[in-house]
């Protein structure tokens, strides 16, 4: 899989001038911070897209509006067509904490979401030794996760998503805080997980590393610095499956020096604001 998306696909997710505004401190205060001003993005079903830009550009802001754990003021988040109205089921979240309960096992945490989603006992029990399986941790299943070095308790975050099947991932900079050995790990491992599945899931990735987003994605969207919209489209030309011979390849370091250079008009004050 090349260049945007699957032939024949269709839209999966579509903001369409997306607004939000945080006030400012201060009770008696009625002034406003736009964070996303006139967001407009579209991922079609099946396609990898990571956001990119600078710190404070609104990227988490978004991922958390599109999971439904933020309300906006502005504009339209549709997923298959339908208004985001507070947390949709279909959308699967991964952040860079690993949020795992540290009392229960790996295996326990990952029946977390089947149990509060009403998966009876056995097919939740199959269910997480399956999907621990898939991410190369069935070894680990009866570990508590201080038991656990930081990129197994990622993937135990990871596996607790994938196990209640959302059509949608999302992923808030889930490898920020691991060391660049294991983060390049993790993000072949991740690509061997989405390119396997039979159907692949569509997923939206928020990053602060330009390798990282041109190794995972089918497109990236550069965004301006705050308040954030979407300023380029960069198509990832890379063939699949990727490996690590991608990262040293003409075409990933021509990419690369695009969006530094995108990137870097935004960092120096931006020429279009």
């Amino acid at each position: 899989m090349t260049g945007q998306t699957v032939a024949g696909s269709a839209t999966k997710i579509e903001a369409r001038h997306v607004t939000k505004l945080y006030p400012k401190p201060g009770w008696r205060s009625k002034a406003h911070t736009s964070v996303l001003d006139e967001f407009d993005l579209r991922i079609e079903t099946g396609e990898f897209v990571s956001l990119l830009g600078p710190s404070g550009c609104g990227k988490s802001t978004f991922l958390n509006i599109l999971a439904g754990l933020e309300s906006y003021n502005g504009g339209a988040v549709l997923v298959d067509g339908e208004r985001v109205r507070g947390v949709n089921r279909n959308v699967g979240v991964v952040f860079q904490g690993y949020a795992l309960f540290p009392w229960l096992t790996a295996q326990k945490n990952v029946e977390v979401g089947l149990k509060i989603r009403g998966v009876p006992r056995a097919e939740r029990r199959e269910r997480a030794a399956e999907v621990l399986k898939t991410v190369g941790l069935a070894a680990a299943a009866d570990r508590l996760p201080h038991q656990l070095s930081g990129g197994m308790r990622q993937r135990v975050a990871i596996a607790r998503v994938l196990a209640y099947e959302p059509e949608v991932l999302v992923f808030d900079e889930p490898f920020a805080a691991l060391d660049a050995q294991t983060r390049e790990f993790l993000q072949g491992e991740l690509l061997r997980i989405w390119e396997s599945g039979g159907v692949r899931k569509t997923v939206l990735f928020v990053t602060h590393s330009i390798d990282e987003a041109i190794f995972l994605s089918d497109r990236i969207a550069v965004m301006t610095r705050a308040p954030g919209r979407v300023k380029a489209l960069i198509d990832v030309e890379l063939p699949r499956p990727r490996g690590s011979a991608a990262r040293s390849s003409e075409e990933f370091v021509h990419i690369r020096s695009q969006v530094a250079r995108i990137l870097e008009e935004e960092v120096r004050g931006g020429h279009d604001h």
